[in-house]
């Protein structure tokens, strides 16, 4: 089955989110960190009917450029343990960096667990400062990327 990425509501990525990155939450607290985001846009890959990853961006500025109104941050990306490998993460991150173009561009940063750096650098994002380890979700380095406008 060919796996198709879809613009989607957010409601759509929590119960991925939550078995993947944030098993110590409850999908309500999933869901009211959503709330106070300004421009956000969600991604879900589906295998037919199954969500297998997940992806949202959102108009942030980053901590070492506060005043910039351009850039954008990646958060919640996920792929089911099952699909790892298989093209899904790139796929959902290629529909985030699109939308980010299509939306004016600029800075695309994240937060990535230490794991993940080599698969953001094959989309061109580098790290920036030092690992730090989060007490509940582990080691993470700021990452980033620019992204021009289409």
């Amino acid at each position: 089955m060919a796996i198709v990425v879809r613009s989607v509501t957010s409601s759509v990525t929590l119960a991925l989110r939550q078995r993947v990155l944030r098993p110590h939450q409850t999908i309500d607290e999933l869901a009211a960190e959503d709330l106070p985001h300004v421009e956000p846009a969600y991604f879900a890959a589906y295998d037919g009917a199954n969500v297998v990853g997940v992806a949202s961006v959102d108009k942030e500025a980053a901590p070492w450029r506060p005043a910039d109104a351009l850039a954008w941050r990646l958060r919640q990306m996920a792929t089911d343990e099952a699909w790892r490998g298989q093209g899904i993460g790139r796929a959902v991150l290629d529909a985030v960096i699109r939308h980010v173009g299509e939306h004016g561009g600029g800075l695309l940063w994240c937060t990535a667990r230490t794991p993940a750096v080599a698969f953001y650098r094959r989309s061109e994002f580098e790290p920036r400062g030092e690992p730090w380890d989060d007490p509940v979700l582990g080691p993470h380095i700021v990452m980033h990327r620019v992204v021009a406008a289409r």
